[in-house]
Parts: structure tokens; sequence; C-alpha cells
């Protein structure tokens, strides 16, 4: 198997919720698109006078509740994912939005109603599938086929990975990985650095200065998810419950049944505020936006931790994030839940392991233990939104996250039969097994059994 290549800043990225395949992903495809047309010859941009766009599979499905037309739309107005304001999606619902071609001040009308809501059941290589096209009267002057494989990750036809370094330490299992530490007498944290200054070329302090800007993207979406009220985009007008929860764990001083509904708090603002299209980090996905940025409130603001301490467990959970991929899959399209909310509990979990200073086997062990029980997780949105069950189940993932550490750290690592390699095996069996009625489409589950929406 080839060797992880992936970039943490690649993996944790910033941007609008409310999903990272829908939103994140898409917004590149029509940012990238519009820079494909400025790069035709002048002829072709004087002459063509439409734009036609088709999404498919689960972007079909429910591209609408997940805000993928607003996000196209921010993205083809020049918009990148990581610099956006908050609210930008809140903003791009106007469907007479007219797109500069950089060229003799020409415009081309574009209409939000127009991009097509095509097949949801397709022969395309992956679920999430738009079609981009050029034209001008029933000619197609340029046409692009992307793929938002997850996580914000997006890739096209004849795509080709971006030139990089190759990792000091290369791995692509869990096994592999504790290899290295144990053959060069190192610890994890250290090994993640060496790997992402090898392979992007930035320097310790600037990847230390990445994951300090990520860490404060995450706290501040947890600021302001406890600091809000109000009812969340969308048909189900579903009530934000962050604030409520979390003054309700301020009565209590935080003790107690108190501590826990602080966790349960943070992971509910992070989440509400992905619901309502505004910036977050996937982690590893904006579906589950909200379990990690939960871990690291309350290890900050309840435990005393450092933002150096914060830092190793951002580089431990990420090679947990990294195996999850290269295994399996973090994509609700592709294996459903435990996808997304499963690995990030699973992130979270070795994120706090880590950053209590524990040793490597045991924040192998809470990883493990977090994923394990978050197997077979379905991903049926209802109405199309990331709201129900998504926001009450990255509180859930946030929570068993802290449970498998209090596990893992308290009994024997030597009891633990179950590695993560095997974890993550089963979990893209489970995916493969799994109906396409619980992949993100809404065709399933709780997405059919709520007849209000």
């Amino acid at each position: 198997m080839p060797p992880i290549l992936t970039s943490i800043f690649d993996f944790l990225k910033i941007g609008p919720g409310p999903s990272s395949s829908h939103t994140i992903g898409p917004m590149k495809a029509g940012l990238d698109f519009m820079e494909c047309i400025r790069d035709l010859p002048d002829a072709d941009r004087l002459g063509g006078d439409s734009l036609e766009i088709h999404l498919f599979g689960s972007l079909s499905a429910t591209g609408r509740g997940h805000g993928t037309l607003r996000a196209i739309a921010a993205g083809m107005l020049g918009n990148r994912p990581d610099t956006c304001s908050p609210g930008l999606l809140e903003e791009c619902g106007r469907d007479d939005a007219p797109i500069d071609l950089d060229i003799g001040g020409k415009t081309i009308a574009f209409r939000i109603a127009d991009i097509v809501m095509d097949a949801v059941q397709h022969d395309y290589p992956h679920s999430n599938t738009m079609i981009f096209r050029f034209k001008t009267g029933n000619d197609t002057l340029l046409e692009r086929t992307y793929y938002s494989v997850g996580g914000g990750f997006l890739r096209w036809e004849g795509w080709k990975a971006p030139e990089h370094g190759e990792p000091r330490y290369p791995y692509g299992t869990m096994a592999e990985l504790k290899q290295h530490l144990k053959d060069n007498s190192i610890r994890l944290h250290t090994l993640m650095l060496a790997n992402e200054k090898s392979i992007t070329g930035l320097s310790e302090s600037a990847i230390h200065e990445g994951l300090d800007r990520i860490t404060a993207v995450m706290e501040n979406a947890v600021e302001r998810g406890i600091s809000s009220k109000g009812i969340l985009p969308g048909s189900i007008g579903l009530k934000r419950k962050a604030q409520a929860m979390y003054n309700s764990a301020k009565k209590l001083e935080f003790q107690g049944s108190g501590f826990l509904r602080a966790i349960n708090a943070y992971a509910m603002a992070a989440s509400e505020e992905n619901a309502a299209g505004h910036c977050v980090v996937t982690a590893p996905t904006c579906g589950a936006a909200g379990v990690l940025p939960a871990i690291i409130f309350m290890l900050k603001r309840h435990m005393g931790a450092q933002q150096s301490e914060i830092r190793k467990g951002l580089l431990a959970a990420s090679a947990v994030g990294f195996l999850a991929k290269h295994n399996a899959s973090i994509s609700g399209a592709e294996v459903g839940c435990q996808g997304e909310v499963g690995v990030a509990s699973a992130m979270a979990a070795a994120l706090q392991a880590y950053a209590r200073g524990h040793r490597f086997q045991v924040t192998e062990n809470a990883a493990e233990i977090a994923m394990e029980h978050h197997l077979g997780l379905t991903c049926d949105p209802v109405g199309g939104y990331v709201q129900i069950p998504c926001i009450e189940r990255n509180a859930m993932g946030a929570v068993k996250a802290y449970n498998a550490f209090l596990i893992a750290s308290t009994l024997d690592s030597a009891y633990q039969k179950m590695d993560l390699d095997h974890a993550f095996e089963a979990m893209a069996q489970t995916g493969r097994d799994m109906s396409k009625k619980y992949k993100e489409t809404s065709l399933g589950g709780l997405a059919v059994s709520f007849p209000e929406c």
C-alpha cells in the first residue's frame, strides 16, 4: 500500500458548513471552473453565453439543504473556503449574480435556480459528482467533471496529485507507524512534524502557527455557538440548544453532570455554527466539526491544557484521521456517518490522550475504542439538513471520545485486543455493505421517519 502523503492543512481545512463534501468541495469546484474559463482563448470567453451545472448522487439528493448551490455560487464569484467571511453562504442566495469573465468587462448571468439536481443513482466513480459546462448556444466550450470525495477534498477527471516531498517516515497503516516509533525511538508528534515538513516544505514554526490558527477557528465556533440562540436555517425550524445546555452546565459550576453538559454544549455549539453555514474546521468533515472543538475547549477551559499540548494532540488526531481516510473513508456518502462522527470521535479520543501526556499505546487504544463504538453509524439527515441527527450526534461523539479516553487511560493497555487498523478495516467493510439509503441521501432511516419535513 502506498504511504500517506496528506498534509495536515489539507486535512484540517477551514471553511463554511454545513457539509465539507457539499460546501467546501463544491465551492472549490466553482472557483476552479471559473479559473479554467479565464484560461480559455479570448474568443471563447467572449463567445460564451451560458453556464450549465449538474449535480449527482448525494449532492443532488441533499444539496439544497446542505447549501451546495450557494457554495458553488460563492466559489464562482471568487471566494475561497479558508478566507471567506463566516456568513458568506447566507449572502450568496441571490439568483442573479453576474460572473465576471475578466475580459473587456464581459459578465455572464448565473442563476442558482438553473443548477440541475440530476440522478441520485449513477455510474460515475464517486457519489458526489458535479459536471460544469461553459457554453455558447448548444455548443460546449469547456466541460469538467468534479468529484467531492469527502472532507472538502476535490478531484476531477484527469486530476493528478500535486507534487510534494516524500514523508521522512512513510506509513500507510498504524502497524507501520508504530514500527517507525519503535525503530527510531521517537514520539508520535515528532514523527508527524517531520513528515509535515518533508511533504510540504513548511518550517516547524509555520506548522505550529497553522495548528494554532486551526485551534482558534475551532474555539471561535464554540464561543459563537454558546453565545447564539434562535432558529437554524431551513424548513425544519430547529432551535439552537447549545446556549441552554451551556447555561445549565454553568449553574452546576461544571461539576458532576455539569461537566458532561459542558462537553455536550461545546460540541453542539460548533455543530450549530456549522449548520448555520458559518466557518468551522473539517475534523475530519464539516458534518463532524463539533467533536474535536468540544474536547479542545474542555481541555483548555476546564483542565488547564496549554496550547503546546493541544498542538501535540492535534498531530496525534491527524495521524488517526489520515489512517481512516487512507484505509477506509471519511465521506458520509461512501460509508455513512461512521466515517464522519465516528472518525472524529476516534481523533478526539487520541487528541485527549496524547495532550494529557499518555504514550502511544494509550492514544491508539483510545482512538480504537471510540471508533469501534461508532461502527455501522448511518448518515440519514432529516430534510437533507446537517441538523437532525447531526448536531446531537456530534455531542454524542464528543462524550464517547471522552469516555474512550477514560477507558484507555484507566485499564492496562495490554488488555486491549482490537487495534486501530482492524477497526478501520471493519469500518470500510461495513461501509461497502451499507445501503445507499443510509449514505447521505436522506432516502432512509430518520430522514424518512420525520414526516413534518
